[in-house]
């Protein structure tokens, strides 16, 4: 536990002032209260991992989710639905945005708060960990008029982050944006956001029959969750509108074929999609105490194989008082398709999925693995980190991502480049001659 609080002599109200505030200060981006037999367990999410905070006696159990909800905003008679509230306040000078959701359980409510922290999304998009060719093409996709432009990725990956800092780039005195959001996540000066209410009807479809009559240059929609909202998404971006958006999807194949799922239209989808953003988040090692360590048989295979390069060294987390485990911060992994012709024409087409595999990443893309690994040789991240993701993180309902996939994907792209640059070098071919990298679902393979 990283607290212990007496409740015998803290008021309640103090306690949750305490909890909000000095989960702020340690970077969580979330704070789950855990209804128990016994008592409820606090845990706190750092760098996307939760860690245990805190207990709260069952005497203090009630009081304590009553505050929390009186201060959100939340109806406290209610303990048999599901609630949604926000708070919005300054605590011993930290200015604090909080989501809170509560849901029933067998052991009475759960609470979880969402810490909302807009310091990336202000930074801008040139701090979001692109490396400089996938920041070129993100730069040239926004310029273009009208299309629409995905953010891809699970849940709590920074896809909302990535969008905001798009919108603040393209935010200017000419331009009339508006956003269609469920719920409004960052206040942007100058744009003009919707929040939806279901109960009443204002869904994101029905939103978006009227905005295209308020003359937008630019529409936000917070998430494509359904057919009806994907194809007035793509209706809107082929009349003229540039059309922002996010997915729960893998990968820029995974998004295809997730929006054709959703019965778009193929000939609609195929002239309106601009660019793909796929991104997951890594921890980043703490530049205060990282170490190197000489890289073993399977990963210098691997590094070899995806990014035809030779290391012999890569760094490590050690732990030291800034950061504890050796991470501090976390840091985004991406893959940035821009659609060209020859993938809109595949799309029309209606080709099968192999060859569409091919022609995306055949295009002038850098897979995940590929970024991943980039920025594990650079001391950004871990060699640990970037196959737990590709390979725990994919199992999604909208299909699997695992390791052998993320190598056939990047195996397309070597083969590409090679042909693009006319011969290969020697190393490259003698890893072709290699013995095919093993693959299994123990995690314990990376240190064969």
């Amino acid at each position: 536990m990283l607290r212990k609080i007496d409740f015998e002599k803290t008021p309640v109200v103090e306690a949750v002032n305490s909890i909000l505030v000095d989960a702020a200060k340690r970077g969580a981006s979330d704070i789950h209260f855990d209804p128990l037999p016994d008592y409820m367990k606090v845990r706190i999410r750092i760098d996307g991992l939760l860690v245990n905070y805190c207990e709260i006696p069952n005497a203090v159990k009630k009081n304590l989710i009553t505050r929390i909800k009186i201060i959100a905003g939340m109806n406290i008679t209610e303990s048999r639905l599901p609630q949604d509230g926000a708070i919005k306040t300054n605590l011993e000078g930290i200015d604090l945005d909080l989501h809170v959701s509560s849901i029933p359980t067998s052991n009475g409510e759960k609470i979880v708060i969402r810490i909302l922290d807009y310091s990336m999304s202000l930074s801008g998009i040139e701090n979001l960990g692109f490396s400089e060719k996938n920041y070129k093409k993100v730069l040239k996709m926004i310029s273009v008029p009208n299309g629409i432009i995905l953010v891809t990725g699970a849940t709590g990956t920074g896809k909302s982050t990535t969008v905001y800092s798009i919108l603040q780039r393209l935010n200017k005195e000419e331009t009339n944006i508006i956003t269609v959001e469920d719920p409004i996540e960052m206040d942007i000066k100058g744009v003009i956001q919707i929040q939806t209410n279901s109960e009443i009807g204002l869904d994101f479809a029905t939103a978006l029959r009227s905005i295209l009559r308020q003359d937008p240059n630019i529409i936000m929609i917070g998430e494509i969750r359904d057919t009806e909202t994907a194809k007035i998404a793509v209706r809107a971006s082929i009349t003229g509108h540039l059309v922002l958006s996010t997915l729960h999807t893998n990968d820029s194949l995974n998004t295809i074929e997730r929006l054709l799922d959703m019965e778009v239209e193929r000939y609609l989808l195929a002239s309106s999609l601009t660019g793909i953003i796929s991104q997951k988040l890594a921890r980043k090692l703490c530049e205060n105490c990282r170490s190197t360590r000489p890289t073993n048989e399977y990963e210098k295979k691997l590094i070899q194989k995806v990014l035809n390069k030779n290391v012999d060294e890569v760094y490590a987390a050690e732990g030291c008082e800034v950061c504890g485990n050796g991470y501090h911060g976390r840091i985004a992994i991406h893959e940035v398709l821009i659609i060209n012709q020859e993938i809109r024409d595949a799309i029309s087409a209606g080709i099968p999925r192999e060859q569409l595999r091919k022609l995306v990443y055949t295009s002038d893309v850098t897979t995940l693995l590929q970024d991943g690994l980039e920025k594990v040789i650079s001391g950004l991240t871990t060699f640990e980190e970037v196959l737990k993701l590709i390979e725990l993180e994919g199992e999604e309902a909208y299909g699997q991502y695992d390791l052998q996939t993320a190598l056939d994907s990047t195996a397309i792209a070597v083969e590409s480049s090679e042909n693009g640059n006319g011969k290969k070098h020697e190393s490259e071919s003698k890893a072709e001659k290699s013995e095919p990298i093993p693959i299994t679902n123990d995690f314990d393979f990376i240190d064969i």
